[in-house]
C-alpha cells in the first residue's frame, strides 16, 4: 500500500493486560494531533463497549469476505474464530483529516503494520513487569473467563519475545512514568 511521505503512524503493541489501552487513551487525550485507528474484530461485543469507537464488530463471515477482498492492512487470527485486523478505509479516514494514526493492536498486527509503513511508522512495545502481574491485571479486568485468561497468558509468553523488534519499549510496572516515557516517545515522532 502506498501512502503519502508526509502520512506518520505510531503503533502500540503489548500482551494483553499490559496496559496498552490505559496509555493510548492517555496520549489522545493530551494530543489532537493523533487519532485512533479502529479496528474490526469478528468477536462479541462487551456490555462496556461502543461500535465504532472500541472496534468495528463484524461476523467471522464478514471478516473472511473482507479479507478476501484485500480490505485489511493487516488481520490476524488472535484466537479460534475470532479475528482482529485494520482496515485500509480506517487509515485513509484518518490521514484524510490530516492527524497522525495511534494503532493498539496485537504484538504480530503491530509488526505487520511496521513492515507496511517502514519509517513512516514507530512501534512501541508495552512491558508488562511480569507474567503474573499480567495474569493479575486479566483477573482484575474480570472481562473474561479464567480459561481465556489463561489463553492471553500463555499466548503473552510468547510475544514478550517480540519486543526486541520493535522501535521503543515501554516498561509499565509503574503506570505514571509509564505515561511520562510515552510522552516523551510520541512529542519526539510528532515533531520529527
Amino acid at each position: 500500500m502506498q501512502t503519502k511521505p508526509s502520512n506518520k503512524v505510531i503503533i502500540f503493541s503489548a500482551p494483553s493486560g499490559s496496559g496498552k489501552t490505559t496509555i493510548v487513551k492517555h496520549l489522545l487525550a493530551k494530543y489532537p494531533q493523533l487519532n485512533f485507528s479502529v479496528s474490526s474484530t469478528s468477536r462479541k461485543k462487551r456490555d462496556d463497549e461502543i461500535e465504532g469507537k472500541d472496534y468495528y464488530f463484524i461476523t467471522l463471515e464478514e471478516f473472511k469476505q473482507q479479507i478476501d477482498r484485500g480490505k485489511f492492512i493487516e488481520y490476524e487470527e488472535v484466537y479460534e474464530g475470532r479475528l482482529y485486523g485494520t482496515l485500509k478505509s480506517e487509515a485513509e479516514r484518518i490521514w484524510n483529516k490530516g492527524k497522525i494514526i495511534v494503532f493498539d493492536v496485537d504484538v504480530k498486527g503491530g509488526l505487520r503494520i511496521k513492515e507496511t509503513y517502514g519509517n513512516q511508522a514507530l512501534s512501541v512495545f508495552i512491558m508488562p513487569s511480569s507474567l503474573e502481574e499480567l495474569r493479575r491485571r486479566l483477573i482484575i479486568r474480570a472481562t473474561e473467563s479464567i480459561e481465556d485468561i489463561e489463553k492471553r497468558v500463555s499466548r503473552a509468553d510468547e510475544e514478550l519475545s517480540y519486543a526486541g523488534i520493535f522501535d521503543k519499549i515501554i516498561l509499565n510496572d509503574n503506570l505514571h512514568e509509564a505515561l511520562k516515557n510515552a510522552e516523551i516517545i510520541v512529542e519526539e515522532w510528532i515533531n520529527c
